[in-house]
């Protein structure tokens, strides 16, 4: 092993061009947390955690879903170099790949509604994006993004419910007239 300064770091700190090459980044041969940096693993750990039905494939595609679009955003509008970074670089830094499939996932706090859960995982993509490029004092957002939405999960929940009532009320409502 070695040590040094992980992609993300380097990105923060406007030295984009001694990071690694994407496919060193994917395979994972950088510096970094234990369990982040090799993609491949993490798609294995996905596929076990599909297949066993713990973790919900929804949350994982809509939050590389919203972290696309948020990259792709950055990319349109953004002014910094870690705004510049296309957008398949954040699927592989950091730890988005790692939460995306083992902490966004968490059963207990994450939306239980199967419309609850395309939001949940969109809007964390989003946000762990957002606090990834625009926060300075913290070149990770994943972890913040995840916790900041498992607050609104249960929010999420009840107004999935409440549309779902509401429809299902008008529509009794059009049969009986």
């Amino acid at each position: 092993g070695y040590s040094g300064a992980t992609p993300l770091g380097l990105c923060a700190q406007g030295h984009s061009a001694d990071m690694p090459s994407f496919m060193e980044m994917f395979i994972g041969t950088i510096p970094g947390s234990v369990g982040e940096t090799s993609v491949p693993a993490i798609l294995i750990g996905a596929l076990i955690l599909i297949i066993t039905g713990i973790g919900s494939w929804k949350i994982m595609l809509s939050m590389f879903g919203g972290g696309l679009t948020m990259a792709l955003l950055l990319n349109a509008f953004g002014s910094s170099e870690f705004m510049q970074l296309p957008f398949y670089y954040h699927f592989v830094m950091g730890g988005f790949a790692f939460g995306a499939v083992f902490m966004a996932t968490d059963p207990v706090t994450a939306s239980q509604t199967e419309k609850g859960k395309w939001i949940y995982g969109f809007m964390t993509g989003i946000l762990s994006i957002l606090f990834r490029v625009l926060n300075p004092a913290y070149p990770e957002g994943v972890m913040l993004a995840i916790l900041l939405m498992n607050l609104f999960a249960p929010l999420i929940d009840y107004f999935v419910v409440q549309s779902n009532i509401k429809r299902r009320i008008n529509r009794l409502q059009t049969i009986n007239q």
